[in-house]
């Protein structure tokens, strides 16, 4: 099974605010034994939100970030879910020019959770910080440039709408067994967000997944010679029958059977995925990953915010619905 790269496990655990860089800082408290003499015990009183301690002044010794800017990198990252609270309790000098250390407090207001704490380093260039061993996107749009580059050049099949003001760019492997489990979340996503455009790039993964590259040019051929409608049905079967991607005859079998299913002739589409071209276009889409810092699958972009597509689904549709209100546009 494939799974994810260190670097995306702690990016979307910074989407959902489990991050494991996160440390107690407070404990609840124990209750006193009951009083043996009492005729009942009493009932548990409510947890309520924590009362996260007050910044000192003393702990703001760099200029930059700015306390405003942080709060807008954590707007965008968590603002989702409306449980979140936080306070910035300090940016730091560092020993290093330019490089200041962020320390930020975190609970939820139910007081489910106990406390925590989130240190990242904030670098000059005031568009990154490390969280833990990560570099992530850092600003007030922590997500404006990956949009950008995404809107450029995913240019693979799409779902929904031409247009581009919610694109949702799923970027997978067709050996990869999470992205197989993924589809159920993308076929409810096409059906919500009929205003989205939802582009499937493809990532394969070849050190582990030997037969990912033949799988990727097959479809990119699908989708020439048949449209999106049949790259989608062709992708549908493949995944329905990954289980044969395990060896090149089982390879061959799966993608003619999905290619005969898409409506198209497989020796054309065969011919077709061993040219120069296709196999560009499959390194292409790579690249485009690449740039993006994405390095496991499945991952989805969302207008630049990587996110899982195997979140629980309303989690996911929430994010979504969230990153198209930062960005002022229409989701459904």
């Amino acid at each position: 099974m494939i799974r994810p790269s260190a670097r995306i496990a702690s990016l979307l655990a910074l989407v959902v605010f489990s991050l494991p860089v996160f440390k107690a800082v407070a404990q609840q408290d124990v209750p006193s034994a009951p009083d043996a003499s009492a005729a009942a015990p009493s009932a548990p009183a409510p947890a309520s939100a924590p009362v996260l301690p007050a910044p000192d002044p003393a702990n703001f010794t760099a200029a930059l970030p700015t306390k405003e800017t942080v709060n807008a990198f954590l707007q965008a990252n968590w603002g989702f879910d409306e449980s979140r609270i936080w306070q910035v309790w300090a940016i730091l000098k560092t020993p290093v020019e330019g490089i200041s250390k962020v320390i930020v407090l975190t609970g939820d207001k139910a007081g489910k959770q106990k406390p925590g704490q989130l240190d990242f380093f904030a670098l000059p260039d005031g568009k990154h910080i490390i969280a833990g061993d990560e570099i992530i996107p850092f600003g007030e749009n922590p997500f404006a440039d990956a949009r950008v580059l995404a809107r450029q050049r995913a240019d693979g099949p799409y779902r929904g709408s031409a247009n581009k003001d919610l694109e949702i760019v799923e970027f997978a492997d067709y050996q990869c067994p999470h992205c197989k489990e993924s589809q159920a979340n993308m076929d409810k996503l096409a059906v919500d967000f009929p205003k989205a455009r939802i582009v499937f790039e493809i990532f394969p993964l070849e050190t582990i997944h030997p037969q990912a590259k033949i799988a990727a040019a097959y479809g990119i051929c699908v989708a020439k010679q048949g449209g999106s409608n049949a790259f989608f049905t062709f992708t549908s079967a493949v995944f329905e029958g990954q289980e044969g991607l395990e060896t090149a005859d089982g390879a061959s079998l799966t993608l003619n059977s999905a290619t005969v299913k898409a409506g198209l002739d497989p020796a054309k589409i065969a011919a077709c995925a061993a040219t120069p071209a296709i196999l560009s276009a499959v390194e292409a889409s790579v690249n485009l990953a690449k740039d993006l810092n994405i390095t496991g699958t499945p991952t989805l972009v969302v207008n630049g915010r990587q996110v899982s597509p195997n979140l629980p689904y309303d989690t996911l549709k929430k994010i979504i619905l969230y990153q198209a209100r930062m960005d002022g546009v229409t989701a459904q």
